[in-house]
């Protein structure tokens, strides 16, 4: 009967009852006026509440939805079977406890409540963000140039430069060379890259020129490194793939009078 109730209403709107969105509803609030206790609910009381409630929407020549019905319906079919006398010799040899008629309900509006709740939730949560307004991000004035374009040069992009610097001058190495003995400390290539980059920016490439020996290639990197890490020298990059520069850094003048007695 109620799967033919449910064929006959499947394309039909759902219709507000009064203040309910549909049967779940009423119900909830039928057992919430009535103070009963949803796991344990009164079937015969708020079948004849439900019935009620629908009888009164159709004396006012409202329109119910068909799930109301089935509903009403299903109510009346665990009120049934509630009714029926239970055989307690049968029950007895099963061990097992009887099935609640109203269990299926009350599960039912159990999840129906947690997503009322949730939409509850949802709402309030809306309301609130319509009372905030979000300031849309205010443009850079005109006046204001950076000198980076980005944000500092990593360890990555002087290695790649240290790099294409030794595949250069391997590249215009000659055929044959003497082979020098003296070996050029890091020390002295301190002093040398910041005896140049005191005279202003230098571009990383230039630190390398009329070096030819790979050993004075590896010297010189490795002194900038330190440099670095002491914060004598900075490297800068003032516009993208451009030239990496070699500037003094905050701390240029305090590592030299430490390493060189120097003022």
């Amino acid at each position: 009967m109620a799967d033919e109730i449910i064929q006959e209403y499947q394309h039909q709107p759902t219709i507000r009852v009064s203040d309910f969105e549909g049967p779940l509803d009423l119900l909830l609030h039928l057992i919430k006026s009535a103070e009963m206790d949803i796991y344990d609910i009164q079937i015969t009381e708020i079948t004849a509440q439900y019935l009620e409630y629908l009888h009164a929407m159709q004396d006012n020549q409202l329109e119910v939805a068909g799930e109301y019905f089935v509903m009403a319906a299903t109510l009346m079919a665990i009120k049934s079977r509630m009714l029926l006398p239970i055989d307690e010799d049968e029950t007895f040899v099963e061990e097992e406890p009887v099935e609640d008629p109203r269990q299926e309900l009350v599960d039912q509006l159990l999840e129906y409540k947690r997503y009322k709740q949730a939409a509850e939730q949802l709402h309030e949560k809306e309301q609130q963000r319509q009372q905030e307004f979000t300031r849309s991000a205010a443009a850079i004035p005109d006046d204001i140039k950076g000198i980076k374009v980005a944000p500092g040069v990593s360890i990555e992009q002087l290695q790649e430069a240290f790099v294409a610097v030794m595949k250069r001058k391997q590249l215009a190495q000659p055929v044959s060379q003497t082979v020098q003995t003296e070996r050029i400390s890091i020390s002295e290539k301190l002093k040398v890259v910041l005896t140049a980059v005191k005279k202003g920016p230098t571009v990383f490439e230039a630190l390398f020129e009329g070096q030819t020996t790979r050993d004075e290639l590896v010297t010189t990197f490795l002194a900038v490194l330190e440099l670095c890490k002491h914060w004598a020298v900075r490297v800068d990059q003032q516009q993208r793939l451009g030239p990496l520069l070699i500037v003094a850094g905050p701390k240029s003048k305090e590592f030299e009078h430490e390493q060189f007695g120097t003022n």
